[in-house]
């Protein structure tokens, strides 16, 4: 499908959300403190677009969607297939290390990486020597690698012929085919998420959706938790461990925006609407797990401004830290979120492109909000 046939072509939705956690530790840094980054001056929260990401993907697959699989362990997922078509557990192991090797990045004296040369095949079998990078591959991507391994007889070396790895890659790849994932069979986490692989270009996905970093809209400081731990067994009085950790509270803003020609790019114009509802409930639920044990962060969304665009994408940067009015820091964010859009709708002119918006919140429910996108993206798509 071209661009030119694309209905959402240059449009997107864009979540603002405004979410308020006490005592957390959502994000660590590598001192497994709370994750902090400076803005406007002072010290904000902050929570890694990565980390939120993940846990996107992750309510994604808990609502039963088919799911890709982001691994660097290809062979288990490759021999496990092949297992499945019939291959005895030999020829299953031999294709899964074949396909695996293709991809892995050995380190070499100077600590950076290279790809793996033909005749080191026999020792990319060990852990250490693994990659880095992981491969992201759809259910209906992995069954057509092992179709091709069983019409040879599961004999790898039949089917990826080349001797140099970036012929080899090429070789999967035109297997593969130009992605073309399908909700029903593939999920959509790749669509949404998008896919990178440097050998073989031609497997790239353009991600559809797009995270900021998670900022708190004040200041904040992080404190410090002591705590001690006693043996049930303790034969003298005292405690058997002390310790301490990090914590801060925080009201974040998260800004997603999702590109929606893409998205209808990825998916070939299938089950958009399906796609934005299931997308956006699992941003409505997806929590960071870090601490959940110790410091249960499972704070719902506080306020949300969800909008549909065109034109350049539009993010609140809240370089003025909100001071907290009548003890609370959340409504004077809301005031000054809503504030900001009123003052750009202005100066945007011509230029905001906003096609239709909606506020989580008040009588707004989640489900209102996603039957209200459906409603948009199913009238676009005709």
């Amino acid at each position: 499908m071209t661009q030119q046939k694309n209905p959402f072509q240059g449009q997107r939705i864009e979540y603002h959300i405004l979410q308020s956690f006490p005592v957390t530790c959502l994000n660590r840094d590598d001192v497994g403190a709370p994750k902090t980054a400076i803005v406007g001056g002072c010290l904000r929260a902050r929570v890694s677009s990565q980390c939120w990401k993940r846990q996107v993907r992750l309510s994604l697959h808990e609502m039963g969607l088919a799911q890709g699989t982001r691994t660097k362990l290809i062979a288990n997922l490759i021999a496990e297939e092949c297992k499945k078509q019939g291959a005895n557990s030999e020829q299953a192991e031999n294709c899964g290390l074949k396909i695996e090797r293709i991809f892995i990045k050995k380190p070499d004296a100077d600590g950076k990486g290279r790809k793996a040369k033909p005749d080191e095949e026999s020792d990319a079998d060990s852990a250490s020597e693994k990659t880095d990078t992981l491969l992201f591959l759809s259910p209906t991507e992995v069954t057509t690698i092992v179709k091709a391994l069983k019409e040879k007889n599961f004999d790898p070396n039949a089917v990826i012929t080349k001797d140099k790895i970036k012929d080899q890659a090429k070789e999967l790849a035109d297997i593969i085919g130009k992605p073309k994932l399908d909700y029903n069979t593939d999920g959509i986490d790749i669509a949404l998420f998008g896919r990178m692989v440097a050998q073989a270009p031609t497997m790239n996905v353009e991600a559809a959706a797009s995270f900021s970093h998670a900022i708190s809209t004040h200041r904040v400081s992080n404190e410090v938790e002591f705590f001690t731990a006693l043996d049930d067994n303790q034969i003298e009085q005292g405690s058997a461990h002390m310790g301490s950790l990090e914590f801060n509270s925080a009201t974040y803003y998260r800004y997603i925006s999702l590109d929606l020609g893409q998205l209808w790019i990825s998916l070939a114009g299938s089950n958009i609407a399906k796609a934005v509802e299931a997308f956006t409930k699992a941003l409505f639920v997806a929590v960071p797990a870090a601490r959940q044990t110790t410091m249960s962060g499972a704070s719902p969304w506080d306020f949300a401004r969800i909008s549909v665009r065109t034109g350049q994408r539009l993010q609140a940067s809240f370089e003025k830290a909100v001071r907290a009015d009548n003890s609370s820091i959340l409504e004077p964010s809301i005031a000054a979120l809503k504030t900001f859009f009123e003052k750009q709708k202005v100066l945007w002119g011509s230029l905001f492109g906003e096609q239709c918006a909606i506020e989580y919140g008040g009588d707004n429910s989640i489900d209102t909000v996603v039957t209200f996108l459906k409603t948009h993206v199913t009238k676009v798509a005709g």
